[in-house]
């Protein structure tokens, strides 16, 4: 297993998210959803602690739906929560639960937003319109890959190019813009310095 001690390990949800991270960067590749970016990221960190070799930082890059009209490029996430769970009915579980929203240290330097995560692709109005009183992007890994990072102490950046409107216009869409996404992503990589 390569060595992440001190270094950024950039992690994404598919391979053309990551087509133009730094050559010779450390890479995690989790596949789409929050199960198994939880597993994944989860598992590599794990296997990092044992060795004494957790990476100085995580950054989760990839592409995420607009909730708001207007929104384009990339954006730091300042705050994610996961969208898709939902125990109203049953509050005397929380004491079992996850925290319902993490804040994130941002850079000051890129456009922030509110991220929403869930295993639902968000593809419909009305869906988009809920969201959209809590949250400015939508994704499906962000939460679950801040909070295995959080379990390790692991500081996390989440950085997210918006590549379609989150409404019924981005059904087949996302395939299409994933290049434009992945060199957004590595300029604003270098412009972080996080190489």
């Amino acid at each position: 297993m390569e060595s992440f001690a001190g270094r950024t390990l950039f992690v994404a949800a598919v391979d053309a998210e990551a087509a133009h991270v730094p050559e010779g960067a450390p890479l995690l590749i989790t596949g789409i959803g929050t199960v198994p970016a939880a597993i994944t990221v989860t598992k590599t960190l794990a296997q990092a602690a044992a060795r004494d070799a957790l990476p100085a930082r995580v950054v989760n890059i990839g592409t995420a739906g607009a909730l708001v009209d207007g929104l384009a490029g990339v954006f730091e996430v300042d705050r994610v929560t996961k969208h898709d769970f939902d125990l109203e009915t049953l509050s005397d579980v929380s004491r079992y639960l996850l925290p319902e929203t993490y804040e994130l240290e941002v850079s000051g330097r890129l456009p922030t937003a509110a991220l929403a995560t869930g295993d639902k692709f968000v593809g419909e109005e009305a869906l988009r319109r809920t969201l959209a009183q809590h949250s400015t992007l939508v994704d499906m890994e962000g939460y679950a890959i801040v909070a295995a990072c959080r379990e390790f102490g692991v500081p996390v950046t989440l950085l997210k190019q918006v590549s379609d409107n989150a409404n019924e216009e981005s059904y087949g869409t996302w395939a299409q813009v994933l290049e434009r996404s992945a060199r957004q992503l590595a300029t604003s990589i270098s412009d972080l310095g996080l190489s």
